[in-house]
């Protein structure tokens, strides 16, 4: 299990769990899933294709809309969690196990923050 006190997030409400060898997996945050509602379908991209700091790269359908998921960091998609793609729930019953996509060849972190500075920032929208 993931220890949500040591990824990063970006104000877009995902996370980023950066492993050693330079790659990261991303996910949607509790926050997220929980304003979203019961996700029922998920579009993810294909392995290779190009990611880039704060552009969209995926969506999320729930009972409520469809939204845009944005790209914490610049790279390529290594992989996609294709578990997701039959059952999005996944993401609303753990949300910082289920990943979207590992991300490599990383060269922007964009603008990500701490859990602390992530807890502030959810704060400040309430």
């Amino acid at each position: 299990m993931r220890n949500a006190d040591v990824l990063m997030y970006s104000k877009s409400h995902e996370w980023v769990e950066f492993l050693e060898d330079g790659t990261a997996y991303i996910g949607l945050t509790d926050y997220a899933q929980s304003e979203l509602g019961d996700l029922v379908y998920v579009n993810l991209p294909e392995a290779g294709d190009e990611l880039q700091a704060g552009e969209s790269f995926a969506d999320v359908e729930s009972v409520k809309a469809v939204s845009d998921v944005f790209s914490p960091v610049t790279g390529t998609v290594e992989s996609i969690n294709e578990d997701l793609l039959d059952a999005p729930e996944q993401i609303n019953e753990a949300p910082y196990e289920a990943w979207l996509v590992k991300a490599s060849d990383i060269t922007d972190k964009g603008e990500l923050l701490t859990k602390e500075e992530y807890d502030r920032f959810i704060k400040s929208l309430e």
